[in-house]
């Protein structure tokens, strides 16, 4: 059956209700969603997306109270980071209590949660009695998606009903921090950045650990089709391929070494937040136009920059 596009909140929750899935808007990306205390329902989001289910899931819910009512304690500064980036593209590592099947997390002890910034999102939610599971509306290792096509060019016939919210207006993924010995960790850099947090609550570190304790930790992710490079330069693959075979991302100004007509800016100007804005969506651009190469130039990494990085260095070609 071919997969709906629509604006009726009221479908999305009686497919949800009878444990069916539903792809979501967030200010992120679209997410797959299901209800997060099924079981038989979280499984089919694994099944969709043909994801290990050694990876956990992130929970959405509409408010701080309904974080409380999922997870044993919340440290201090966590609630400090609620308070100013809720909701938003914030996602905490808590532990987690027994209302939470354990497919949720992998067999973790913690739970992903977070509370969207999206109206449509937080309105279903508002309708539900019950918290949604929504990892990224993709094919596993995949690009992620930002808008209702992206979704149903990659999971159509697989889910019943997508809700469109438009494009997503942030366009990567959410932060996610957790805590060991009450110590903030960024497990995954995202949208709201290291310097942020820090203002926030004092010192937060990056995770260097490589074990999967979080969602989005996998070393090779976010991947287009076409094989990705990270590069200043294109006079490598011009060497290596010919001209009309590469594809070039870049920001601010084109290169004289290429057609404009193969070249995507992420932006023209100083807002990095457009970069992350128009990352994704430009990779599903290059990916559709059958590229041997696609170049992506790396930018300065700082602030959400180094989110946009994290993501490119995963995606690229190992």
């Amino acid at each position: 059956m071919e997969t709906i596009i629509g604006s009726d909140i009221y479908k999305a929750k009686q497919l949800l209700t009878h444990n069916e899935l539903v792809a979501i808007p967030t200010e992120t990306v679209y997410g797959l969603a299901a209800n997060a205390f099924n079981p038989i329902a979280i499984n089919k989001i694994f099944e969709a997306k043909n994801r290990p289910k050694t990876n956990p899931l992130i929970i959405h819910v509409s408010n701080i109270l309904q974080i409380k009512c999922l997870v044993t304690e919340i440290p201090p500064a966590a609630l400090e980071l609620l308070k100013a980036f809720t909701p938003g593209p914030l996602t905490l590592l808590l532990p987690k209590n027994n209302l939470v099947p354990d497919i949720v997390t992998a067999g973790l002890p913690n739970i992903a949660i977070r509370i969207p910034a999206h109206k449509i999102a937080l309105a279903l939610l508002d309708e539900l009695d019950f918290p949604l599971a929504a990892p990224s509306a993709n094919p596993f290792g995949y690009i992620s998606p930002t808008s209702a096509m992206h979704v149903k060019s990659m999971l159509n016939n697989k889910i019943p009903y997508i809700l469109d919210g438009g494009n997503c207006q942030g366009g990567i993924e959410s932060t996610i921090v957790g805590f060991k010995n009450n110590q903030p960790i960024i497990y995954r850099q995202g949208l709201i950045t290291q310097d942020e947090i820090k203002k926030c609550i004092g010192e937060a570190y990056i995770n260097k650990t490589k074990a999967i304790i979080s969602p989005g930790m996998h070393s090779s992710h976010y991947s287009p089709h076409t094989p990705l490079y990270i590069a200043q330069s294109l006079e490598p693959f011009l060497k290596k391929f010919k001209i009309h075979e590469v594809g070039l991302i870049t920001y601010n100004e084109y290169s004289k070494a290429l057609p404009q007509a193969q070249q995507i800016l992420l932006f023209q100007s100083n807002n990095y937040k457009l970069a992350a804005t128009n990352l994704y969506a430009s990779l599903h651009e290059m990916d559709k136009r059958n590229y041997k190469a696609i170049v992506v130039n790396k930018l300065p990494d700082t602030g959400i920059c180094a989110a946009i990085n994290d993501r490119l260095t995963r995606a690229a070609k190992k």
